[in-house]
């Protein structure tokens, strides 16, 4: 594995579609991957394979916030999502590829998650604890089970 490629595997009890569907609609992308003490806003989204997505982060605590945004390059429906990341920070430079694996298993979804390139100014350890908190909120989103 690459020093700038971050790897990331959970199961999550919640059937591949739920989570599909949370990596593709903005309002649930704006509540869930922003990392604690930030808030999320999604400017642009078109889900489709050549559309692309762009979102901010902003820190509570100080109001500075990073803006970033990419293209969707493979969607394959509850499956699999491919899709570049670019931040706007040009002290951020390049262009990072992320990979969403959903493969269904007998107690939920097991995800899969590689995000390559990934600046060499970020901490690799920073990465990894900002996903980890992303994803125990995307667990809280997609595993609650709220009936109509």
């Amino acid at each position: 594995m690459e020093a700038n490629t971050i790897q990331l595997h959970r199961v999550l009890r919640a059937p591949p579609d739920r989570i599909y569907r949370a990596f593709l609609t903005p309002e649930a992308m704006a509540k869930w991957l922003p990392p604690h003490g930030f808030t999320g806003t999604v400017h642009h989204m078109d889900a489709r394979v050549v559309g692309s997505y762009r979102m901010s982060f902003t820190n509570f605590s100080t109001g500075s916030s990073h803006s970033f945004g990419g293209e969707y390059l493979e969607l394959v429906p509850n499956a699999r999502i491919r899709h570049t990341d670019r931040f706007d920070d040009p002290n951020l430079p390049g262009e990072m590829v992320v990979t969403i694996t959903l493969t269904p298993v007998s107690c939920g979804t097991d995800i899969a998650i590689t995000q390559e390139g990934v600046p060499a100014a970020i901490p690799v350890e920073a990465c990894y604890l900002g996903w980890q908190e992303s994803l125990a909120l995307l667990a809280q989103l997609v595993e609650a089970n709220i009936p109509d």
